[in-house]
């Protein structure tokens, strides 16, 4: 007779596997989005300066000076790069366990709004490739200023050696901010403390002007990084209404047995008129 394995015996392990399973799924299908999407760098281009004829007609131009600033001071530019290069995985990662370790109905629909909106966002990576400001004249990579001194290569904020796996014309949206918005969402709506939820929010405000900084993305794509997010938790919100009206609905009531005509009597007819 064979023993039941640790997952069946404790369910909360088994859904933290699913769970798990789910979420690096969900980072292969990010990371590998570069195998689908099209490389043509001229078309990318040609949207990034569109991108920034917008921002400078409404006065979001802000890229330029930004970035100069972070290339003038070593140690932003340094502190900088690692950020954009971890805090963007281990930071989302650590406030997914912290959901999932305050139950269910707090977790699901915040990884349902995650996984909604970082799927937008690949569509639109796969429909409309934008090159991010270090692709364009006039702006510096700055964690490939650094790349000696962190485990990024000079390709992208990969580790060194994979950065052609990574899709390098995802500029639109940034996820980077989407993420980071999303932390900052769910530590507002779940945290007790106060000086815990300005850590969210310094969290996305940090992130977006890093990103920005270090020459990774326009201004809009953290904008649309920020939309994207919101959509996200529209997304999960309509979708929790219909798993909670399924559940709300009852159970069809079983058919009523048909009656049996009794055996041993005979169907009583009207005499025929003749």
């Amino acid at each position: 007779m064979s023993l039941p394995s640790s997952t069946t015996r404790h369910p909360r392990l088994r859904r933290g596997v699913a769970e798990l399973a789910l979420i690096l799924t969900l980072y292969v299908v990010y990371s590998g989005s570069r195998l689908f999407a099209d490389d043509a760098l001229g078309p990318a281009l040609t949207r990034a300066r569109e991108l920034l004829d917008v921002e400078r007609l409404i006065g979001l131009h802000w890229e330029a000076s930004l970035n100069q600033f972070f290339v003038d001071t070593r140690v932003l530019g340094l502190l900088s790069s690692y950020w954009y290069a971890t805090a963007h995985y281990v930071v989302t990662a650590i406030a997914l366990v912290w959901l999932y370790r305050l139950g269910e109905r707090r977790y699901v629909p915040a990884r349902r709004a995650l996984v909604a909106a970082t799927l937008i966002g690949l569509a639109l990576y796969l429909l409309l490739p934008t090159a991010p400001p270090r692709f364009v004249d006039g702006y510096v990579d700055v964690l490939s200023l650094h790349a000696a001194d962190g485990w990024w290569g000079s390709e992208a904020s990969a580790p060194k050696g994979l950065g052609g796996l990574t899709n390098q014309l995802a500029a639109f949206p940034s996820l980077h901010a989407g993420w980071a918005l999303w932390v900052a969402v769910v530590v507002q709506q779940h945290a007790r403390r106060h000086w815990v939820r300005g850590l969210g929010w310094a969290h996305a405000l940090i992130t977006a002007v890093v990103i920005v900084g270090t020459g990774n993305h326009w201004v809009l794509d953290a904008l649309a990084g920020w939309l994207v997010i919101g959509l996200g938790f529209l997304v999960s919100a309509r979708l929790g209404r219909l798993v909670e009206r399924r559940r709300e609905r009852p159970d069809p009531a079983p058919a009523a047995p048909e009656k049996m005509v009794p055996t041993g009597h005979a169907e009583q007819h009207e005499p025929a008129v003749g």
